[in-house]
């Protein structure tokens, strides 16, 4: 009988097959997802038309492995993490399921404390936690410029807020872009000309290496959905 039933679906085509899944109740497609990215201008896609940049990749990286996922873009240019913080609570609408933090380039700009960029990320973290959202934290490495005592605090702040909020993590922003010695690469490849932000290619080579944590914050947002509608 189980043969016959998967031979029919088969048989009727993919159309069919959504309609009689409707008809017995069982959902046709996976829900959508509502995620925010709150970040600075590498999440708002600095000096690149709309679909080049970060968010519109992303999305497009996700739709093309199956995922239905509405991705807010709450990147501001020139944003530190005490921007971020103060237009979290009203970023974060009422459909949002998920947040991407990926935040702290500024504050290195600027050489902002550590332990300032640290307070104002666990308070996005805070915020997060109350609504009970799940979380993809993304990092950043300090470069040695400000001495090494202000690397290793400020390099720490990542993984220790990973930890204390149990978020999705990735270490660094430009992970898709280091050569095999942890260097950036020069200016011009997959750089736009200021050196700091990546152009289209090198967007796509980041969204390579963000896009398998953004499944895993998608799969969290499901399980705890799965989970809710058992109680």
């Amino acid at each position: 009988m189980t043969g016959l039933v998967t031979y029919g679906l088969r048989a009727i085509g993919l159309k069919a097959a959504i309609v009689l899944g409707m008809l017995s109740g069982a959902p046709a497609m996976a829900q959508q997802t509502d995620i925010l990215a709150l970040g600075d201008s590498l999440t708002q896609g600095y000096g690149l038309i709309e679909q080049e940049g970060f968010v519109p990749q992303l999305r497009a990286w996700l739709a093309e492995r199956g995922h239905d996922v509405r991705i807010v873009n709450a990147g501001v240019s020139g944003d530190t993490t005490a921007g971020g913080l103060s237009r979290v609570e009203w970023s974060l609408t009422p459909e949002i399921d998920a947040m991407i933090v990926a935040l702290g380039g500024n504050d290195l700009l600027r050489g902002i404390d550590p332990s300032v960029a640290r307070a104002n990320l666990d308070g996005i973290l805070q915020v997060a936690a109350e609504r009970d959202l799940d979380v993809l934290l993304i990092g950043l490495t300090a470069p040695g410029n400000y001495g090494a005592a202000y690397k290793e605090s400020f390099d720490a702040i990542y993984p220790d807020l990973a930890e204390d909020y149990d978020t999705v993590y990735l270490e660094d922003f430009f992970a898709g872009l280091r050569g095999p010695d942890g260097g950036m690469p020069d200016p011009g490849r997959y750089m736009q000309a200021d050196g700091i932000h990546p152009d289209a290619e090198g967007v796509a080579r980041i969204v390579e290496t963000v896009g398998p944590k953004v499944e895993t914050l998608i799969e969290e947002v499901r399980a705890a959905d799965a989970a809710a509608d058992q109680e």
